[in-house]
């Protein structure tokens, strides 16, 4: 069976290429978001392919957790993915959606994996020298992992700087073992 995300491509840039054309980027984003996140919901996963869950009933259910974010046009999208029995990809569709979005928008989502909280001056300090790095705008999302025990860890697509106590401990150990 081919891979999941190969088959959620072709979805993700039709949409893509909707909402480009359409220059509604947010609404498409918003619908996506909703649709994927409820796709993940055991309840709502449970109905996807059900038999006796009507295409057109999923349709109004997605359409509805949505917020109708996409008007007539997301309609007519979940309804294609409903008819080709591809809303359980929801949630590939929307990531790849973003990564499109993204590019375009020359901007990437950047996650900081700290020891503790970071101070607002530090946070758009790293900002903008990642910027500088990455040479694009950067979307940062920071989270807290006590057992890094001090710095950070930052992951920007495929680049991954480890900056943590921890990992430099591990470094440490691997170089005096070797």
């Amino acid at each position: 069976m081919a891979d999941r995300a190969t088959i959620a491509r072709p979805y993700a840039r039709a949409a893509f290429a909707y909402a480009q054309g359409a220059r509604d980027f947010a609404s498409w984003s918003k619908l996506l978001g909703a649709v994927a996140e409820a796709a993940t919901d055991p309840r709502v996963a449970r109905l996807i392919g059900h038999p006796q869950v009507t295409d057109e009933q999923m349709v109004e259910l997605l359409d509805a957790v949505s917020g109708k974010a996409a008007g007539e046009s997301g309609r007519n999208f979940l309804r294609t993915l409903a008819e080709n029995k591809r809303l359980a990809l929801l949630p590939e569709i929307a990531a790849q959606f973003e990564v499109l979005r993204a590019e375009v928008e020359n901007v990437i989502d950047v996650e900081v994996i700290a020891a503790r909280e970071i101070a607002a001056p530090q946070q758009k300090r790293l900002m903008e020298a990642l910027k500088r790095r990455l040479g694009r705008d950067v979307r940062m999302h920071t989270r807290i992992d006590g057992t890094l025990i001090g710095g950070a860890i930052v992951r920007a697509g495929d680049l991954v700087i480890d900056g943590s106590l921890k990992g430099r401990l591990a470094r440490l150990d691997s170089a005096l073992t070797n």
